[in-house]
């Protein structure tokens, strides 16, 4: 796939799920919405809504039909990082290029609107009546951003500052905080195609390896990129004491370790063949993006 035909695909799978995330603002209380719009349209690469589409797209199902999943995933992604960067957790000022939520509209009202984004992700959901396809992907996001995914890596990651960990519990961390909701990304858009068990068993191959690789490239960015290039403030671990892959490997084997993810998540859909050209590239672009 030549680079201009990839990002129409991009572009294609963009245009299903911006105005999704438009429409179901609409009606809330006018402060709210102010604070939950700013987060929620502010941009970024919508990674996890597009690996929705995607994967529904990879197993033959109805990408409009899944675009409110898609739509929803974003939200609980965009609520994330609203409450991730709140003086009580990572205490950023930062955030796309932009001064952070709480730094605009105050602590109060950004914890409310990480919390008005969370219900509407399931509102938006479950507004698509009921099937037994759109209940497993539902099922898949609440798993994937509840207290056995990305809230449990939250805890994880918040108990090993500071200190001192291996290899082993630095990826147990990264796989619920970060690769939790990629893997619920991709699930919720293979349910909505009806997938069968093979089909869940190579996409959460996949998705479990692009989530590592994901990870471990933030890590690398982290100390090799300004904040113009990231559009949030780099350097934080080190300053935190975090241990990271960097910290752990150096910066080279970690970009190996990066690449080597990327190339697993790639032999976990070369069953699809050709078919699965788009998702093999995003996972070669998760390592070597620069923000």
């Amino acid at each position: 796939m030549k680079p201009e035909a990839y990002q129409a695909q991009y572009d294609a799978y963009l245009s299903l799920i911006e105005p999704v995330l438009s429409k179901a603002l609409e009606g809330r209380l006018v402060q709210l919405k102010e604070g939950m719009a700013y987060s929620l349209l502010a941009g970024g690469k919508r990674l996890r809504p597009v690996l929705t589409l995607a994967c529904c797209d990879l197993l033959g199902g109805s990408v409009e039909e899944a675009a409110p999943f898609a739509a929803a995933v974003e939200m609980i992604h965009a609520y994330s990082l609203i409450h991730d960067d709140l003086p009580c957790m990572d205490d950023d000022d930062l955030r796309r290029g932009k001064p952070t939520n709480h730094k605009v509209f105050g602590e109060a009202m950004a914890v409310l609107s990480g919390d008005g984004l969370q219900s509407l992700a399931y509102e938006t959901m479950l507004s698509q009546g009921y099937n037994e396809n759109a209940w497993k992907a539902a099922r898949a996001v609440a798993q994937g951003a509840g207290s056995m995914g990305m809230v449990s890596g939250q805890v994880r990651d918040m108990q090993a500052t500071g200190q001192e960990v291996s290899a082993e519990t630095l990826q147990k961390i990264h796989a619920e905080k970060t690769g939790a909701l990629i893997l619920a990304a991709c699930l919720a858009g293979a349910y909505m195609a009806g997938a069968k068990a093979q089909d869940i068993e190579s996409i959460t191959g996949y998705a479990k390896a692009l989530g590592l690789a994901f990870q471990i490239a933030d890590d690398i960015l982290d100390v090799t990129s300004t904040a113009e290039e990231l559009g949030k403030t780099p350097g934080k671990d080190e300053k935190e004491h975090k241990t990271t892959y960097v910290s752990l490997y150096g910066v080279e084997r970690a970009q190996q370790l990066a690449e080597q993810a990327a190339e697993q998540a790639q032999q976990a859909l070369v069953r699809f063949g050709r078919k699965a050209e788009f998702l093999s590239i995003t996972a070669q672009k998760a390592v070597k993006r620069r923000k």
